[in-house]
């Protein structure tokens, strides 16, 4: 019995130590986690991280009030573009600017498309490609500036 539980340790904790240095990362479909309660514990534990694309937090905030009032934003008005801050924002990005992914708070490329289309207003004149390069950034900072 004790090694059973001795063998389950070591295995335990060489399974740990393989998934932090990346080695055992890529875990096949029937050993992973159904996805929403992966989702459900990792959110819990994991902290959200924010995007603000060098927007003050100042300016954050001010974006944090719009959205609250506009677009469903429940979070605290922090100046942290996190999770909430960005699924108010692909609220907005859905209903003017074409954005179809999920509102997930996720800042990937459908999201900074949708963004940059909205940011032409603010001087963006670069490609529409989802790839938040400086240009995406610093209209981005001029909008946010304006609010």
């Amino acid at each position: 019995m004790r090694a059973k539980a001795r063998t389950r340790r070591l295995v335990s904790s060489a399974l740990i130590a393989g998934i932090s240095v990346g080695s055992l990362g890529i875990a096949g479909v029937a050993h992973a986690t159904p996805a929403e309660s992966a989702t459900t514990r990792s959110a819990a534990v994991t902290p959200l991280a924010t995007v603000n694309f060098g927007v003050p937090t100042s300016h954050a905030r001010c974006l944090q009030v719009w959205l609250e009032r506009s677009w469903g934003y429940e979070g605290p008005i922090d100046g942290l573009l996190g999770t909430e801050s960005w699924m108010a924002y692909q609220r907005y990005l859905a209903h003017r600017w074409g954005y179809d992914g999920p509102i997930d708070g996720i800042v990937g490329s459908g999201t900074v498309s949708a963004l940059q289309r909205s940011l032409v207003a603010w001087g963006y004149d670069g490609e529409i490609d989802g790839i938040p390069g400086p240009e995406t950034r610093e209209a981005f900072q001029t909008m946010a500036a304006a609010c």
